[in-house]
Order: structure tokens, then sequence, then C-alpha cells
């Protein structure tokens, strides 16, 4: 009888254990998304969707990010690493590496070839690049390589910097049309994957074509349908509705999709079939789902912020929420996932439209800045001393510096005068000075946050506030101004209170936090500073 007892309080303790994790935990990353765009597109949402994150979870209202440059790589990265680019080495999207002295992607190895039906450069892909753990890699790690991890996005490095160095798959969309992956990860796709591929079920999107969702009259917290401030979608006559997809595709490749609402549909049908065919969720070792939705960042960019179609994007983005909560709430059931919504990155208004409205800044061609740092160099020094010009980045070519006896502290006086000079710039930082920072320089923070020696210049450029290094037309990010660094992040699900914070958060918390929250260790290179308000269990 006593044995029986025991073992009773044996299998007892263990369900007890079981269910201090949640079976399946979803990181979703909409990317370019304000925090403005849960507000301004409130009355149009449906109830079901971000309305219903908002109203059973917890919202903070003031998460920021704290570095620069605010990018999509280095966004990605930091969520889930709980730090920022200085420690985890994702500097940018694509850099200038010092110390390779030429560019890089973020997320390139030359060692892996593509798995699926892709391109064979678009899949020599990995996460080597990625000087830190992640949430997910210490989730594999904390469960003896159990609990499954899979990333997935349009994008690649939306897909793979996710799901750290220990994931399962990640896999992300080719312009073949095909969801694709690389040998790092496998020899071969999943068969559920392959199927997925070979049903083409963008095919339906790209026929039917792009019109609005909602009748016109509910685009009214936009600009009209064709505006100077927007892009053409791919040399389309004018930015208006509605959008032949079918003679794109036929123009381009199914690559055409990433810039419609629709490449987030697909990419939620891709999410649901995984969940399906990988079983996430269907035990008590808790599994972890990345989700990155690229299609709001493409859209952005090309018509900006106060485009009809960016608000008829994020209408239907919330539409396809609510139905991949609704399958959550089936397949893993309502009390067992974790959920997290945030951002990569926000992004600025188009610096024309606000000069329009009597702002004084304006569009900078990268063009112009390069040729005008060339033209100052050669006057100067009758030498061409610019090696690279990207990311706010300066990098001189110290060889020809070294050749020609120029003192090097003072080719960076020279250069960061000549700077200061230039209507975009507000402060000129030297790698001494980012490296010696003391902490009083608010802006120095972010750049010191987001500086690798490693890897980034000599020189680091602040733009004044609303300037822009872009075209003339859609919008950008990249700067530690609040309409790059202000996103939200949502927490819903398994044991999260209904709640709001308006004190000012940072984004490398919420790593740290998942952590606490589901009993793991922290990622390696994070400072572990928690929203406790989320580990306040319900």
């Amino acid at each position: 009888m006593k044995k029986n007892i025991l073992f009773l309080t044996f299998i007892m303790s263990l369900n007890m254990q079981a269910q201090d994790r949640p079976k399946l935990v979803v990181g979703i990353v909409v990317d370019q998304m304000k925090m403005e765009y849960l507000y301004r597109f409130s009355d149009d949402f449906s109830p079901n969707g971000f309305k219903r994150l908002m109203s059973n979870g917890y919202t903070f209202q003031n998460m920021h990010y704290n570095y620069m440059p605010t990018y999509t790589a280095p966004g990605h990265a930091s969520i889930y690493t709980g730090t920022t680019p200085s420690t985890h080495g994702i500097v940018g999207n694509e850099w200038f590496s010092r110390s390779l002295g030429k560019e890089m992607y973020c997320t390139d190895d030359a060692s892996v070839k593509t798995i699926g039906d892709g391109t064979a450069k678009e899949g020599e892909m990995s996460p080597k690049n990625l000087q830190s753990t992640t949430i997910t890699d210490e989730l594999r790690l904390a469960t003896n390589f159990k609990g499954k991890v899979i990333g997935m996005s349009l994008k690649d490095r939306g897909a793979i910097l996710p799901a750290g160095h220990f994931a399962n798959w990640a896999f992300w969309f080719s312009k073949t049309g095909a969801f694709i992956s690389s040998s790092f990860y496998g020899s071969a796709l999943p068969d559920w994957v392959t199927q997925f591929n070979q049903e083409k079920r963008y095919m339906p999107y790209i026929t039917k074509g792009w019109n609005l969702f909602k009748p016109v009259a509910t685009y009214n917290e936009s600009l009209p349908d064709d505006n100077p401030y927007e892009g053409k979608l791919y040399n389309s006559i004018a930015p208006v509705f509605p959008y032949n997809l079918k003679d794109m595709y036929d123009k381009n490749d199914a690559g055409i999709i990433r810039s419609t609402p629709f490449g987030n549909n697909l990419l939620a049908e891709f999410a649901m079939k995984a969940i399906e065919k990988e079983e996430l969720g269907k035990d008590n070792i808790t599994d972890f789902l990345t989700v990155s939705f690229s299609s709001t960042d493409y859209v952005g960019h090309l018509l900006g912020p106060r485009s009809i179609e960016l608000q008829d994007t994020y209408l239907r983005l919330d539409q396809t929420i609510a139905e991949f909560l609704v399958y959550l709430d089936k397949t893993v059931g309502k009390d067992n996932y974790l959920l997290f919504l945030t951002a990569d990155h926000a992004g600025a208004e188009n610096a024309n439209y606000l000069r329009d409205n009597r702002y004084n800044v304006k569009s900078i061609n990268p063009k112009d800045i390069i040729k005008g740092l060339k033209d100052f160099s050669i006057a100067t020094f009758g030498e061409d001393l610019v090696l690279n010009y990207s990311n706010f980045n300066l990098f001189f070519n110290k060889d020809i510096i070294k050749s020609k006896g120029f003192d090097l502290n003072k080719v960076k006086q020279s250069f960061k005068d000549y700077l200061m000079t230039q209507e975009q710039v507000k402060r000129v930082y030297t790698e001494e000075e980012i490296l010696g920072s003391t902490g009083n320089d608010y802006y120095l923070n972010f750049i010191t946050k987001g500086y690798d020696p490693t890897q980034d210049g000599d020189l680091v450029i602040l733009d004044k506030a609303a300037y822009i290094e872009y075209q003339g037309t859609g919008t950008s990010h990249g700067t530690p101004y609040s309409y790059d660094t202000h996103v939200p992040v949502l927490f819903y699900g398994w044991h999260v209170k209904h709640g709001e914070s308006f004190a000012k958060k940072y984004i490398t918390q919420i790593a740290p936090t998942i952590a606490q929250k589901i009993k793991i260790p922290f990622p390696n290179g994070t400072e572990a500073n928690v929203l406790e308000e989320v580990l306040e269990n319900k």
C-alpha cells in the first residue's frame, strides 16, 4: 500500500512539474510594426485578433529598442537573445565587417547548401554569425533536446535568428514559391513541407489579386489611395487598388507575394501545418514556434506608413491572427500555450510628407552621402580614404592612411568636422568615444549597445530626428528615435494575467522573462532584466 501511495505521489509530482511549463510557446514578430498602429487602426480591427490579445493578455504600451541600428536582423536577434548587437554580434542585415574586410550578410554560411526547391544562394544560410544563445536554444538544452523548436518567416533572417543554434528546423520563402531550408538543419525537407510546397498555395492569392479588404470609407486613417509619398508596386502604373498580381507574377516570380498582405496569410497557413505535422504542443515537453510576418515591412518600405495599402495589410493581418488563435485553441488548448507578439523595429514617417506639412526635414540619398565623403577626402588628403559607408558606419582605408603617413586621429577629426557641416547630421562619434562611453550621453548609449569593434566602423553618424537616409517615397528605419524604437509587446495565454503597463521597458527583457516564466536558464548574453508583470501568474 505504501509503495502504491509513493508511486502515485511521484506521478502527481511529475504532472505538477509538467504544468510549470506550457505545452507550446509561440513567438510572433511583426516586421516594422509601430505601436501606433494598434491605436490608429483600432476601430477597424475585429474583436478576435489584436484586440483579443490586448483584452485578455498583458500589454506593454511603452516598449522600446535600446540600441542603434534598428533593423530586422538585429531586432530578431535581440528579441530572442535578450541582449543587443554589441553582445550578440548581429550588427545589421548586412554590413561591412572590419575584421573580414568585406561586406557580409547576417546569416550567410557558404558551408551549407539549399534544402528544397530554392536557388543555390537562397539556402546558404545558418545562425553561425549569432554570438549568443537564444531563448529557443535554452529551451532545447533545458529539455535535453526533446522540446522542438521551429522557426519560420518569408525572410531567411526572420526564421533563422529566432530559432537559434539548436533548432530542429528553420524555414523561409524562396522566390520559386517554396519554403526552403539549409543543410544546417537536415539533409531533406520534411515530407509535409514538400507536400505544402507542391500545393502552390500562393497561386490563389496571386490569381485573385489585391483589392481592399473593407469598404473604402474604412480607410479614413490613411492618405488618399494615390499620393506622392508612395512607391509603385512592381512598376505598377500607379499605387492604387486593385493590383493585378498575376501580371506582376508573370513578369517577375512568386516573390512578389512578399509585398502583399497575402505573404502573411501564406505564412500563417504554413505555421498551422507545422503545428499539425510536427505535433507541436502535443505532450508535456514544451515546444517553441517562432513566426515572423514580413509582408508588413515590404509594404511599409515601399508605400509608407500613411498608405491605404499598409492599413489594408494590418486589417488583414488582424484577421489572420484571429484565425491563428482559434487554431491554437483547438489544437493545443486555450490554457496550454504562451504567446507573445512584438516587432523587430518600428518605422519613420515619410520625410517629404513631413516637409510638405512644414517640418523642415528631408530624405537624403545614401549615394549622395558617399559621394560627398569621397569628394571631401580627395580634396583634403589627395586620396580616397573611404573604404565603406553603410548602416551609419564610416570605415577608413587604413592601408592607404598608413602608406601615406597620415595620422589616423587627425583623419577622424577632419571627417568629423566635415560631417558636422552636413544638414542631416546631429552628432559623429569615434570608436574611442563609443567604447569609452560613460552612460551620460543618451544617444551614445544606443550606439554603444549596437557597436561591435571587430565589425563596426571608425566613425558612427547620428542623423537628426526625422531625416531619412532613403529614397523619397515609402519609409525606412534604423535610428534611435522613438518612431523607430517604439513597438508593441503583447503577452497572452498560459498563466498571463490581463493588464497593461505604461512604464518604459526594453525589448531585451522579453527573452529573460520567458526564461523565468517557464523555468529554464537565461540566454547567455542577457543582462537578465525581466518584465515582472508577466511573471505574476493570474
